[in-house]
């Protein structure tokens, strides 16, 4: 008998405020482990709502299955053991290095001793080439380089579930490409569920396994992503005219031709 594809799936999922839903009855088929699924959508679509709720940070109903558990029915406790959420922006105020930081992120997932903890965070630093900066207060560093700091601190924890909420965001094109190929080496390595909100299509076309696009707080396509992002979704989610070309490597990329004038049919 065939066994039940692990993954995250998402059912009747209702999320946002008392009096204003962002998300509204989302069901999302099976996400499955090893893959980055990418999170789409225009400004205001629900995105980082979308992620914080599934984090158990945020007003929700519904059902939100990692594997055969129920993450709604956890106490907030266990599901952190399990789920990792990375905002766009860390706590301000926070005075600590940088290697202290993401030690503490280490134990409070259960740790190693004190000597593996160091070695783990200071491999991890030079993956993602920030080592120079281990004794650097948090306070000193620049908003691209919390960033990384951040995803260090995300992937120490070793979770099932990792959401990443834009952490591409202050990043130069050099880092974009690094961040998402260990991002994607890790996911394949840990054999996780990564979900990452971007705002660049051709991130999504490139380094996604999988697309889900909101609008309004609805899920308007989902698959790989040649299947999704289209000159259709294009014109109908972001308003704009794009069309679909191949760089020199075989990669779909998105090319921009202007706005749509003229209402959709």
């Amino acid at each position: 008998m065939n066994s039940t594809p692990k993954g995250l799936a998402l059912s009747h999922f209702h999320a946002g405020y008392p009096k204003r839903p962002v998300i509204s009855d989302l069901n999302v088929p099976k996400l499955p482990r090893g893959k980055i699924t990418v999170l789409l959508g225009p400004n205001g679509s629900g995105k980082s709502s979308l992620l914080r709720a599934i984090a158990g940070l945020g007003n929700a109903k519904g059902n939100v299955y990692l594997d055969d558990v129920n993450l709604m029915q956890l106490p907030f406790s266990q599901r952190a053991e399990k789920v990792v959420y990375l905002p766009q922006s860390l706590p301000a105020g926070v005075h600590l290095h940088v290697l202290e930081s993401i030690i503490v992120a280490q134990r409070a997932s259960g740790g190693l001793s004190q000597r593996e903890d160091k070695d783990a965070v200071m491999t991890l630093l030079r993956q993602l080439g920030i080592e120079h900066l281990a004794l650097n207060y948090l306070d000193q560093l620049s908003g691209g380089q919390k960033q990384l700091v951040g995803l260090a601190q995300s992937l120490i924890r070793q979770p099932s579930l990792l959401l990443l909420d834009e952490p591409l965001s202050a990043l130069d094109l050099n880092y974009q490409f690094h961040v998402m190929d260990l991002v994607r080496r890790e996911t394949q390595r840990r054999n996780i569920v990564t979900v990452v909100v971007v705002h660049d299509i051709n991130i999504a076309l490139r380094h996604g396994d999988h697309v889900l696009m909101l609008q309004n707080g609805q899920l308007i396509a989902d698959g790989e992503p040649a299947e999704v992002i289209t000159a259709e979704s294009l014109a109908r989610v972001y308003g704009v005219r794009g069309r679909i070309e191949r760089c020199s490597q075989g990669i779909p990329q998105v090319i921009i031709d202007g706005l749509v004038t003229e209402p959709l049919q």
